[in-house]
């Protein structure tokens, strides 16, 4: 069984952290940058890719498109894993975008910085050119909440995908996602706060939050909150197929035998297990 923390967005493959900083406060700290540090891992998810493209076209892939980027951890981790990589990633928020703007000269080479791309626009509306493969990650997608919304945006991604191109994106579920709950979880110098703040069963709406605590007692609230749907596999699965994939198949999450948690190996599966807490890859074929 996994158990909430898997809830939280971001893989469940253990991170290397930094050393402890003990004098972190919520007013020196930047929110982005805790996001980064407790939600994501770039360089896990990119493993994961490489390893769904070996498996379903038998070799890696070179282009990507990461929707709903955020701060682009993974588009910036895209372009330095491989010389030939190219990165686009597309997102909403200028504040966000001008974020990771502001890193890429100390994150990135200039050969790096030119083969990634940043775009500020909504991921409904903005045409790139087609890429091997587009990422949906953090359940980011989620806040579409409408049938229709899912299937419009599943369509838009088809078309921006190159012929044998795949679209890779997660989702999360499990007993204790319908519940109205927190977990904390300690990190270096803070702690990491999901706050399943509600769930309401008829329509499936959840409202999520992020909070941080720190050692001084200063907390940052609400740091991040996600209006979302609670979607479900087979729903994704017969959207993605009614979107004109050719195939939608899901990625399942190995069990470390000794913590019973999730040990980041993530393999095709048609059955799941009925976990507490859960995260998925889903893949849509093109």
């Amino acid at each position: 069984m996994h158990t909430l923390v898997s809830l939280m967005p971001t893989t469940t493959r253990k991170r290397k952290g930094k050393k402890a900083d003990d004098h972190r406060t919520a007013k020196g700290s930047d929110i982005h940058e805790l996001y980064e540090l407790s939600v994501q891992d770039p360089v896990g998810e990119i493993d994961t890719i490489d390893r769904i493209w070996k498996d379903q076209r038998g070799r890696t892939a070179g282009s990507m498109r990461e929707d709903f980027c955020g701060t682009a951890a993974v588009a910036r981790e895209w372009v330095k894993k491989r010389p030939g990589n190219t990165a686009v990633g597309v997102d909403l928020s200028t504040e966000v975008l001008d974020w990771c703007r502001a890193r890429l000269d100390d994150q990135l080479d200039a050969a790096q910085q030119d083969r990634l791309t940043l775009i500020e626009g909504d991921v409904l509306a903005t045409p790139t050119d087609p890429v091997e493969t587009i990422l949906a990650f953090n359940f980011s997608y989620f806040l579409f909440k409408q049938r229709s919304q899912v299937l419009e945006y599943f369509r838009s991604v088809r078309d921006g995908l190159a012929e044998d191109g795949l679209f890779i994106l997660d989702a999360y579920g499990g007993s204790d996602s319908f519940l109205e709950m927190t977990e904390d979880r300690d990190l270096d110098g803070f702690t990491y706060v999901w706050d399943q703040n509600h769930y309401d069963p008829i329509s499936g709406d959840v409202i999520n939050h992020i909070h941080f605590k720190f050692p001084d007692g200063t907390k940052i609230k609400k740091a991040f909150t996600y209006h979302w749907r609670l979607w479900t596999l087979p729903e994704i699965q017969e959207l993605l197929l009614e979107a004109g994939f050719r195939n939608a198949v899901v990625y399942w999450e190995g069990t470390d035998e000794d913590t019973e948690e999730g040990n980041g190996e993530w393999t095709e599966a048609d059955t799941g297990e009925a976990c507490e807490g859960w995260i998925a890859y889903l893949v849509g074929i093109k």
